[in-house]
């Protein structure tokens, strides 16, 4: 698990879904006066050079944000993500830095709102210290992220947004997040939590999907919302993404025709092969 280093695929197609997601959720949850926290789970560095080696040795993002980097033609959810993307960057119309989870909430949250950051490699944590320095009413902590929910929840302002994103490098990833939401939910079942995952040419993500939505039906206020997208063709040595997904608990309202309206174009733009293909389904309470 600590080998994992999310630099060598910043920006990636995954990365475009998932943070259009967060970015979309926490446009929303910012709108009313009440703050609110921020739990991640899998923190990473913060932000990432795209020209440091780690990046440019399959230089990922260059059929992810990099796709999108001159569309003008985007829904209004994906031109916010690539917005705040460009932002980020020193010369806006140069690709050469994304950012993480932290720093895309740091833009969007308000000097009251709570961020919690765990992250347990030994060189992203210092990273992620030093990007979250200045920020107020911001923990970053060197601990497993599985058990944030159950130790943070419910927050003072009974306002959460939850980020679970691991690098499922273990099999045991996808069971421990799981008990993570399930534990999440028992304490707070008005919490918005976000479970990123890839899809792989193996049974453990499907099964964990399932699980999610029966955790989410049984626990949750406001039901659910997965997102997928699949962008690279089957390989014969049954390893390597064929694309990612987004499940959402207690989604916003908006969140279902954003994604409605993204989906098609990251599609379009993302795909590898012919076969590409998204899919939006949604569970009601």
């Amino acid at each position: 698990m600590l080998a994992y280093r999310h630099a060598f695929h910043a920006g990636n197609h995954a990365d475009v879904l998932k943070h259009l997601v967060l970015t979309q959720v926490l446009r929303y949850m910012t709108q009313k006066d009440k703050p609110l926290t921020l739990i991640d789970t899998h923190a990473g560095a913060g932000g990432y050079g795209l020209d440091s080696n780690h990046a440019r040795k399959h230089a990922e993002y260059d059929d992810g944000i990099g796709r999108l980097w001159g569309c003008n033609d985007l829904p209004a959810g994906l031109a916010d993500y690539v917005s705040l993307v460009k932002s980020f960057n020193p010369d806006p119309a140069r690709l050469m830095r994304y950012p993480g989870s932290p720093t895309l909430a740091k833009m969007l949250l308000r000097a009251d709102d709570r961020m919690r950051l765990y992250e347990l490699h030994s060189t992203d944590f210092p990273l992620l210290q030093e990007t979250m320095a200045e920020r107020r009413e911001t923990a970053v902590m060197n601990r497993d992220g599985f058990g944030a929910l159950k130790a943070d929840l419910p927050p003072p302002s009974r306002r959460a947004v939850v980020l679970i994103d691991p690098s499922y490098e273990i099999k045991t990833d996808y069971a421990k997040v799981v008990t993570a939401v399930r534990e999440g939910l028992e304490r707070f079942a008005d919490a918005v939590i976000l479970v990123w995952y890839p899809q792989l040419q193996r049974l453990e993500p499907r099964e964990m999907v399932s699980r999610l939505k029966a955790a989410a039906n049984q626990g949750a206020r406001r039901g659910w919302l997965h997102a997928s997208l699949t962008v690279a063709a089957p390989t014969s040595d049954g390893f390597g993404m064929l694309g990612s997904g987004m499940f959402v608990i207690n989604p916003p309202f908006v969140l279902q025709q954003t994604l409605a309206e993204s989906l098609p174009l990251l599609k379009r733009e993302l795909a590898q092969h012919d076969g590409a293909s998204f899919a939006l389904e949604h569970g009601a309470r």
